[in-house]
């Protein structure tokens, strides 16, 4: 019988704090698998954790051990793995809300009984900052019909801080196989990679108003800490490169105008953090990577190059001289400290 879902938990040195995620996740029963990837930890105990789960729920965890491939292999390899409808990726230090999974399930059920599965199921998530011990929901009410199908042409407009992440989608999995999604290596951020791809590809969408995910986000050394990003703008870039490189989205404007815009604004939000911490750097090296990626969206799109850096949010990241710059970087950080997006 097939696997309703689908969780990958990908895992690095996570004995900390792996066990906590894992067990909201066997919340889900016998209608879920859970594939612990371990990424070549070798400073803990997390691959003796992994076989043990797996000892324990046999019917339910798969474990894979793979020499260290980063974030995103961790995702490809639950991918080709996963026998579940739906896929969903779970950060090792991360955790679901148990009743909201529950609701989820409940919503999966109806969906596989359909001819046609809906192919994207959108739910709330919620940051909780570890520093000052406060929670941000990031919810779609304003966005997203509610608690029904429905397609691209029936959304509303996204805030400028408010896009679909990892922690918010939960795909078909063949959705994911048949876009042909593939996430780079060795590369931190390749999450965005993971949802902005597969959109042009799904046709049914449902939202359901519930905090399912729970983002742990405040560590010093996480991926999207300030000074760590500026140490690995390289692999933003890789990223931002990929986008750009994924789709037409002046076709898809004319297709599905809706989608369209969303996906001209997210890939304008990877552009501008792109910029922002090449700006923070500072060194000459730096700009001149901020001026080759500009100039490679401008041979890509000449078109796109002109609307998205003079028109939209990334415009921010494009003052001119080196005040203009201080000013990117501090309006930036304002809008930081609004929305605590890291």
């Amino acid at each position: 019988m097939q696997k309703l879902l689908t969780f990958a938990v990908p895992c690095y040195n996570s004995a900390a704090y792996m066990d906590h995620c894992i067990e909201t996740l066997l919340a889900g029963g016998p209608d879920i698998e859970i594939i612990l990837v371990d990424d070549g930890s070798t400073k803990d105990d997390t691959p003796a954790i992994c076989d043990r789960y797996a000892a324990e729920y046999p019917d339910i965890i798969k474990v894979i051990h793979q020499e260290n491939g980063g974030h995103g292999e961790g995702v490809n390899q639950g991918l080709r793995h996963a026998a579940g409808l739906y896929y969903k990726v779970v950060d090792s230090d991360d955790w679901l809300d148990i009743p909201a999974l529950q609701k989820v399930l409940d919503q999966l059920r109806t969906f596989a009984a359909q001819p046609d599965p809906v192919d994207l199921l959108v739910c709330n998530y919620v940051y909780e900052h570890v520093e000052d011990n406060t929670q941000k929901v990031m919810r779609y009410t304003n966005v997203f019909p509610e608690n029904r199908i429905f397609t691209w042409t029936e959304i509303g407009r996204f805030r400028p801080s408010q896009y679909l992440l990892m922690h918010s989608v939960i795909y078909r999995t063949e959705l994911l196989r048949t876009c042909g999604i593939e996430l780079p290596k060795h590369t931190f951020y390749v999450d965005n990679i993971f949802v902005y791809q597969p959109l042009p590809y799904v046709k049914t969408i449902y939202y359901m108003d519930l905090d399912l995910y729970r983002y742990f986000i405040g560590r010093a050394d996480q991926s999207v800490n300030e000074k760590v990003m500026v140490t690995r703008v390289d692999q933003q870039l890789r990223v931002t490169q990929q986008m750009i490189d994924a789709h037409d989205l002046n076709q898809i404007r004319d297709q599905v105008p809706k989608l369209g815009r969303y996906m001209f604004n997210y890939l304008a939000m990877m552009m501008t953090i792109s910029s922002i911490f090449l700006i923070i750097d500072g060194s000459p090296e730096a700009l001149g990577k901020k001026t080759q990626l500009w100039e490679y969206l401008r041979t890509v799109d000449t078109k796109l190059y002109h609307r998205m850096k003079y028109r939209a949010v990334s415009a921010v990241s494009n003052i001119p001289g080196y005040q203009g710059r201080k000013l990117s970087v501090r309006l930036y950080r304002l809008a930081r400290r609004i929305y605590k997006f890291n």
